[in-house]
């Protein structure tokens, strides 16, 4: 099999974390490497006071992020990574892959905004969601109701960064386009395959 690095990039909201459970279950030899899990890592270690503070810690799990990606790279390992990756990631990520010669697949999910937000909102609420992510300051075993987060996005703001920050046009690679808007109409099965075929050729 090829050196692949795997990006499920697009919106968020779209089952991202989703999709690479089901890769990875097809193609178990893949790591998967999470922007979001470093950070949440580094806020149950760190905690943060503001958002400055936040930002900080944000900019030191990318640093970390790409150290293990390079690792990764430097022992041929496939991987697989989601985020709503945009320019900000795009050239140190074509910079890595060249260097260590790994493919490139960008697998960008899309799907209507009304209906991402309503998922935005239902997975900030969710109690199994890391409050780091929805309040301004944050320590480990901080006990507060998801619905009382004080940094929870509105509409507006969602949009803006959903519309601005080029979540609908990050490629690197090979691209693949898939619409979430309805679960069920995404046709998986049939992206695993081409997944495969690229994978093998």
């Amino acid at each position: 099999m090829n050196k692949t690095l795997i990006l499920l990039a697009g919106y968020p909201g779209t089952g991202k974390t989703y999709l690479a459970n089901g890769i990875m279950e097809r193609f178990p030899e893949f790591c998967l490497l999470s922007p979001d899990e470093i950070k949440e890592k580094n806020w149950d270690l760190y905690g943060f006071n503001s958002l400055k503070e936040k930002e900080r810690l944000i900019q030191q799990s990318w640093q970390e992020y790409y150290e293990t990606l390079e690792d990764c790279f430097k022992r041929q390992i496939g991987v697989i990574s989601d985020y709503p990756f945009s320019d900000k990631q795009r050239a140190t990520l074509h910079r890595l892959s060249k260097i260590y010669s790994y493919q490139v697949i960008t697998v960008r999910l899309i799907a209507d905004l009304d209906v991402l937000f309503q998922r935005q909102q239902q997975r900030d609420l969710d109690e199994t969601r890391h409050l780091g992510h929805i309040v301004k300051c944050y320590q480990k075993n901080q006990v507060l109701r998801h619905d009382e987060a004080d940094n929870l996005l509105t509409y507006d703001e969602f949009k803006k960064r959903c519309t601005t920050r080029g979540y609908e046009s990050f490629a690197l690679g090979i691209l693949f386009e898939l619409d979430v808007t309805d679960f069920n109409d995404a046709n998986y099965e049939k992206l695993y395959g081409a997944l495969e075929k690229i994978m093998n050729g």
